[in-house]
C-alpha cells in the first residue's frame, strides 16, 4: 500500500460485483477474507457501505451491518485503528505520515462513519435491523473499552460518546422504542454501562424533552430502577440527577402516574439525599385525584424515614375521601396507606371520628366491593380509638350534626354524630354486607379484622363467588300444586299436568 492511498479510486468495481446477483452476504464474507489477507484490497468493503445501509431492503441491510461488525470488530482487537486525537481525513493524506498511518486514520473515519450509519439504523422501520445495530454497537463499546481509540490520563477508558450514539438512538423524537429498550436492559446490568447511560441520559435529556410526549416515554423507560442497591456513592449521585433532571418537565398524566408508581421503592432507596425529592411529592401531593393518592406513597418514606414535616398532611388526606376512592386503580393502596396513617394511638379523638364519620357517609352510596373494605375498616378504627365508640351508642337526633362539606376536620363537628350510616346499611340488598354492617351491634372484639385479602377484592370476585354458591331449596307451598290452577278436584287436572 502506498502513501497516496485513497478509499475513492476504485468504488465502481465494488458496485458492479455486490449488486447484479444480489448474493450480499457472499461477497461482503468474501471482502472480509480479502481484507484480512491483503491491505491492497482493504478500501473495497467501505465503498460498499453506502449502498446496503441506504437501501430499502433488510436482508441487503442486515448483512451490511453483520460484515461491519465482522470487520470493525477484528480492527478494533488487532489495534488497526488510529488511536488518538483523529485528525482530518483529506489534509492527513498529504502530510507527511508514514503510510501506515495514513491507513490507520483513513480506517478510522471509515468506523466514525460506521457508527454514525449504525446510529441511525436504530430508527429504521424494522426492528429487526434496529436490534442488530443496536447489538453492533455496544459491541463496538465493549471493544473500544477493552482498546481505547482516546488514551485518559486515567487508567480506566470508556467509550462514552459511542455510548452516547446508542442513548441518543434509544430516546428518538417521535417513535416509541420501548421494544428496542427492554432489549437494552441487559447490558445495564454491567455496573460500566449503567454509570455512563445514567450521565448520558441526564446530559441530553434537556435537548429532547421538550419536543414530544414520546420522548417522555421512552426516557422513562431508560432509567435502571431494577438494577439494585447501587454499591457506589457516584452511582447512586448518577442516578440522583438523572432523575431529578428528567423531573423538573411536566409530564402527561398517565407518565406522572407511571412515576408516582414505583417512586417509593424503585427510586428514593437509591438516591443519594432522598429529600431532594420533596418539591416534586408535595406538588403532586396538592394536585387532587389519583395523582394525590399515588404520591401518599412517597410522602409515607419521606415521612418515616427522613423525618419530613409537612404540614396540613391529615387535612389534605381527608379531602382526598371522596367517591370516587371506591372506583380509582389504585384503591387497595390508598386504603392500606390510610389504614397505616391512621394507626397511631396518639391521634387526637376528634381527628380519627372525622375520617370514621366521612367514610361512614361515603359508604351510602358505595359499591358492594368497596363496603366490604370499608365497614372493616371502620370497626378497626373503633378498636384503636376507644374514644370514637361514642358514635355507635349515641342516639340518633332530630338532624345530623356532621358537616360534610368542612375542609377542616377539626370543625366537621363528627364527635357530635352517630353512624346511622353503618345502621342503614344492615338493610343493604347484598347479603355479605348487611352481615358486615351488623357488627356495631355487638361489643366489638379486640382483636383487628384483617384487611390485606378484602383489599383485593373486586366486584367480579363477589359476582363470581355468588354465582358457585349452591342454594338450598325453600318450601313456598305447604301442599303442592295439583293440576294446572292447584286444585284437587279441579276438572283441568284431569287432563292437564305439571311438567
Amino acid at each position: 500500500m502506498d502513501a497516496g492511498f485513497n478509499s475513492k479510486e476504485k468504488p465502481h468495481r465494488v458496485r458492479r460485483c455486490l449488486l447484479p446477483g444480489k448474493c450480499g452476504s457472499h461477497c461482503s464474507l468474501g471482502l472480509l477474507s480479502i481484507f484480512f489477507f491483503g491491505w491492497d484490497l482493504a478500501g473495497f468493503p467501505f465503498s460498499l457501505l453506502p449502498i446496503p445501509i441506504q437501501d430499502e431492503q433488510k436482508e441487503i441491510v442486515l448483512c451490511a451491518i453483520r460484515t461491519c461488525s465482522r470487520l470493525f470488530g477484528s480492527l478494533l482487537e488487532r489495534g488497526e485503528l488510529f488511536v488518538g486525537n483523529l485528525p482530518l481525513e483529506e489534509p492527513s493524506l498529504q502530510e507527511s505520515y508514514s503510510a501506515e498511518d495514513k491507513y490507520k486514520i483513513w480506517m478510522r473515519h471509515r468506523y466514525n462513519s460506521c457508527v454514525h450509519c449504525l446510529g441511525e439504523l436504530m430508527g429504521h422501520e424494522s426492528f429487526q435491523v434496529q436490534e442488530s445495530a443496536l447489538c453492533t454497537l455496544m459491541k463496538f463499546v465493549e471493544l473500544e473499552a477493552k482498546h481505547p481509540l482516546v488514551k485518559n490520563e486515567w487508567r480506566f477508558n470508556f467509550p462514552r460518546e459511542l455510548l452516547k450514539v446508542v442513548v441518543d438512538g434509544l430516546i428518538p423524537v417521535e417513535d416509541n422504542s420501548s421494544l428496542l429498550i427492554s432489549r437494552f436492559q441487559e447490558y445495564l446490568e454491567h455496573d460500566d454501562v449503567r454509570f455512563f447511560v445514567m450521565k448520558s441520559v441526564a446530559e441530553n435529556v434537556g435537548s429532547v424533552m421538550p419536543k414530544t410526549k414520546k420522548v417522555l416515554e421512552n426516557v422513562n423507560l431508560l432509567p435502571p430502577c431494577s438494577f439494585c442497591p447501587f454499591c457506589l456513592q457516584e452511582h447512586r449521585r448518577a442516578f440522583e440527577r438523572m432523575w431529578l433532571v428528567f423531573l423538573k418537565y411536566k409530564l402527561p398524566g398517565s407518565l406522572y402516574k407511571k412515576v408516582l408508581v414505583i417512586l417509593h421503592d424503585s427510586i428514593l432507596p437509591h438516591m443519594n439525599e432522598p429529600t431532594l425529592m420533596i418539591d416534586f411529592l408535595t406538588v403532586a401531593y396538592d394536585v387532587g385525584g389519583a395523582i394525590s393518592l399515588l404520591a401518599l406513597n412517597g410522602l409515607f418514606v419521606l415521612i418515616l424515614e427522613h423525618n419530613l414535616e409537612y404540614p396540613d398532611f391529615y387535612k389534605k388526606l381527608y379531602s382526598l375521601l371522596d367517591p370516587s376512592i371506591f372506583h380509582v386503580k389504585y384503591r387497595a393502596r390508598f386504603f392500606r396507606l390510610l389504614d397505616l396513617f391512621l394507626s397511631s394511638s396518639h391521634l387526637p379523638a376528634y381527628l380519627v371520628a372525622a375520617f370514621t364519620k366521612r367514610l361512614s357517609r361515603l359508604a351510602l352510596t358505595a359499591p358492594p366491593d368497596g363496603l366490604l373494605i370499608v365497614i372493616p375498616f371502620i370497626c378497626n378504627l373503633l378498636r384503636r380509638h376507644p374514644a370514637c365508640k361514642v358514635l355507635i351508642h349515641r342516639p340518633e337526633g332530630p338532624a345530623d350534626p356532621y358537616l360534610m362539606s368542612e375542609e377542616e376536620p377539626s370543625e366537621s363537628r363528627a364527635m357530635e354524630s352517630s353512624l346511622w350510616e353503618i345502621q342503614t346499611l344492615q338493610s343493604h340488598y347484598h347479603p355479605e354486607v348487611s352481615k358486615a354492617a351488623t357488627t356495631i351491634n355487638t361489643s366489638l372484639s379486640e382483636m383487628e379484622d384483617d384487611l390485606s385479602e378484602l383489599l383485593e377484592l373486586t366486584a367480579y370476585e363477589i359476582f363470581d363467588r355468588d354465582v358457585k354458591k349452591e342454594a338450598t331449596e325453600i318450601p313456598l307451598e305447604f301442599q303442592q300444586a295439583r293440576g294446572l290452577f292447584g286444585k284437587k278436584d279441579d276438572i283441568f287436572a284431569e287432563y292437564f299436568t305439571l311438567g
